[in-house]
């Protein structure tokens, strides 16, 4: 490589939404930024316990975008297989990495156990991590080897995500991580970008677009109603980052303005209980409205008849709380978890409903539900989908496609190449071509494992 030019390696991420893991390196630095699972396809497995594309102990740094397991959970691996550099990170996000870690370690051991395989890391390594991981707050430039700084801004995806932005000479690549569906109801908006040279950026809803910040509320406000008056249960794969946090605080203002009933509802996630505990902390983050409403003495994830169920016992004991009732529970996709029990129980009941709140990658139970199967199998059981199922696609916590294409606009005078990943491949390719369309950018869509040179 020449002294003005640096090397992106697609590592991960590329043809599925799950998996981001980049290289940036020049002759005298290697950076990763983010170290995600593979999930939800049939080849997980064997490609998460697979050797680094790189050796672990050549990386200098790994920057983490945000906490979620798609962008955290090779992490300890990383380490495992010999990783001795530097964790960057928003407060936040090290505060949450450390809960997601924690939680996947012990699904891993259990599952891994059952299938007679051996873990591809251990609780150390997830320890390790921790101790070499060091906080940046947003809008602080820090500089780094290699001749480079880094500047992180809010990306408004969940608690503490960020953007995060390189500079090396004069010129800038932005990684976007995942990028927020602005405006939400807690978190600011995501920040723009104006001046990107390069930039790589996610593409989940890069083909579809979100029903109207308006809809989203007035449609889980009639889900609810009408989910009560069959006299059923409201079961909600919800993930425990963000998502959960959003309904609690949209399901607060409807109870406090007589919208619904005041019914019980359970938090049937003791991960999303701890991330709910850390939002409470760091109330900052959240939209000035909201700020108020806190300042105000209203405790916005809280309201009659709400239950936090943090043990086995008070999770079974749900089913014996008579309908209407409304249960949240992990994981958002059905790929596990408490939700999973419930979904048992509840599905074959034509009163009741199941309502999801987010993406469902391909090859997870939660997309198949979605698709309108009337038989799935939990537990080696037939279970027959007689529930009501609905999608509420408005509480994503990404950007749809209009909003995506609107982000790049903002930097498109400057922008020479557009690099799109995290997503499935139909949706990159379709946000691909919009981008080249309406605003003119030369975007494209790298496969795995490709390298470019970008000049600087």
């Amino acid at each position: 490589m020449q002294p003005n030019q640096l090397k992106l390696t697609f590592c991960g991420g590329v043809g599925q939404v799950t998996g981001a893991n980049f290289l940036l390196e020049n002759d005298s630095i290697k950076i990763l930024i983010d170290c995600g699972l593979l999930q939800g396809v049939a080849t997980a497995n064997a490609w998460n316990s697979a050797p680094f594309f790189y050796n672990p102990a050549e990386i200098d740094m790994l920057f983490v975008t945000h906490a979620h397991l798609d962008h955290v959970g090779r992490i300890a691996k990383l380490v495992h297989d010999g990783f001795k550099g530097v964790i960057y990170s928003t407060p936040e996000t090290k505060s949450l990495a450390r809960l997601i870690m924690e939680d996947a370690f012990a699904i891993m051991k259990r599952e891994m156990a059952r299938d007679g395989r051996n873990p591809i890391y251990d609780i150390g390594d997830v320890e390790q991590a921790h101790k070499i991981w060091k906080k940046i707050s947003y809008h602080t430039r820090t500089e780094i080897p290699g001749g480079l700084s880094v500047y992180l801004k809010d990306a408004g995806h969940i608690l503490g995500s960020a953007m995060i932005e390189f500079t090396y000479g004069k010129k800038k690549i932005v990684f976007t991580g995942d990028l927020g569906n602005s405006p939400t109801p807690l978190l600011q908006d995501t920040e723009i970008i104006t001046d990107a040279d390069y930039l790589v950026m996610e593409s989940v809803y890069g083909d579809r677009n979100h029903e109207p910040v308006k809809e989203r509320k007035e449609k889980l406000e009639r889900i609810i109603n009408e989910s009560v008056a069959r006299g059923g249960a409201l079961v909600i794969p919800a993930f425990s980052i963000e998502r959960t946090q959003v309904i609690l605080y949209e399901m607060n203002s409807l109870v406090e303005t007589g919208k619904i009933p005041k019914i019980p509802v359970f938090v049937d996630s003791p991960l999303a209980i701890k991330v709910t505990d850390i939002y409470k902390t760091a109330t900052e983050h959240f939209k000035p409205s909201v700020q108020a409403e806190i300042h105000g003495g209203d405790d916005i994830f809280n309201f009659p008849k709400l239950q936090f169920t943090v043990n086995r016992e008070a999770s079974e004991a749900i089913d014996r709380v008579s309908n209407p009732k409304i249960i949240l529970a992990g994981a958002g996709m059905s790929n596990g978890g408490r939700i999973t029990h419930h979904e048992m129980k509840y599905l074959p009941d034509p009163k009741s409903t199941l309502l999801f709140v987010g993406y469902q990658s391909a090859g997870t139970l939660g997309r198949e539900i979605q698709s309108g199967v009337k038989n799935i199998t939990l537990f080696g059981t037939k279970v027959p989908v007689l529930a009501t199922i609905d999608t509420i696609y408005g509480y994503s916590s990404h950007k749809d496609s209009d909003h995506l294409v609107e982000f790049v606009s903002t930097t498109k005078d400057t922008v020479k190449k557009v690099f799109v990943v995290m997503g499935e491949t139909k949706s990159a390719l379709f946000l691909v071509q919009r981008l080249r369309d309406y605003i003119g950018v030369n975007a494209v869509h790298p496969e795995l494992n490709d390298s470019v040179i970008l000049d600087f």
